[in-house]
């Protein structure tokens, strides 16, 4: 599982500025349509989300203990429910929710192997 860690979290840290420009831009769209869209807002935070997750994926893979998979869990988990629940007009944040649901998937099926 270390080689999936490092992968997913440089995949992570290069999909964050994908993530916060184009969230960017979706919020430059809700703010000209007065739309009261927040899609644009919450991709920003699944993209810091993102972000957090791919550097703590690179620090803890070679890590022993539970903790780095259970960080990995809340903070991709986070990020995935966050991206659900706001989309709104901003599609390609399901994207990198299923992403990020992935992501959390993989640290819970490494916690377990750990047992």
């Amino acid at each position: 599982m270390k080689t999936w860690k490092v992968v997913s979290g440089i995949l992570s840290v290069i999909l964050f500025f994908v993530v916060l420009f184009q969230s960017c831009a979706a919020g430059v769209v809700n703010s000209i349509e007065a739309n009261g869209g927040t899609s644009g807002s919450a991709g920003v935070l699944v993209g810091i989300l993102l972000l957090a997750g791919g550097i703590v994926s690179i620090c803890v893979r070679k890590a022993e203990g539970k903790g780095g998979d259970i960080a990995l869990i809340i903070l991709f988990g986070l990020a995935a429910v966050t991206g659900f629940a706001g989309y709104g007009n901003y599609s390609d944040l399901v994207i990198w929710s299923v992403w990020c649901l992935i992501n959390a998937a993989l640290a819970l099926v490494d916690l377990i192997r750990k047992r």
